[in-house]
């Protein structure tokens, strides 16, 4: 059974510096020796975290999708519109996976728990930007469009954007495909 790390802040502290690791050089290469080594922690440390390497990817790939989100929420949270708070969760949500090497991306789409917490945030996403649609649409900001296919094609997008395809494919940073795929829905459901 996993207890506490010196407390909640300590924890958070370990978590926040875990996923800065894993983000810029991903973790399959890493053992669980060389996490507590970069953590400057002892490996019991760790276990008291989690009792494997992968619960402790997986951890912190929940805590990394849980800071994303109130991150991403924050700056929806002044706009007043819906067009500018879907730009807005668009924007935020590429700038909240800035920090995420290549590496860390290849690593998570290989490690299926991982995977399926970003799968799992991607469809939130979706939803999220679904509501913000069904809004406009009642407000009379947008046309009458289908609310669900326009999020299941952000979630598309936002998947083919995290793996790096739309990189591969138009030569876009992941923050300029962000701010493409916001004007692009934004402007072509507009009323």
């Amino acid at each position: 059974m996993n207890r506490p790390v010196f407390g909640t802040r300590r924890r958070t502290e370990l978590f926040d510096t875990l996923v800065a690791l894993l983000l810029a050089e991903g973790f399959a290469h890493l053992t669980l020796d060389e996490i507590a080594a970069r953590l400057r922690c002892s490996k019991s440390t760790l276990y008291t975290l989690a009792a494997s390497k992968e619960q402790l990817v997986q951890m912190a790939t929940v805590h990394f999708f849980r800071s994303a989100t109130e991150f991403v929420e924050a700056r929806v949270a002044p706009e007043t519109t819906a067009r500018a708070r879907i730009a807005a969760y668009l924007l935020a949500v590429g700038a909240a996976l800035d920090p995420a090497s290549d590496q860390f991306m290849a690593d998570l789409d290989a490690f299926a728990p991982a995977r399926a917490v970003y799968e799992q945030n991607t469809r939130f996403a979706a939803r999220r930007v679904q509501e913000m649609i069904v809004d406009g649409v009642a407000a009379g900001e947008f046309r009458d469009v289908h609310a669900a296919f326009a999020a299941d094609l952000v979630a598309t997008m936002m998947v083919r954007i995290q793996r790096r395809l739309v990189r591969e494919s138009t030569g876009l940073d992941d923050a300029d495909a962000y701010r493409e795929l916001a004007a692009i829905l934004t402007g072509g459901i507009r009323a």
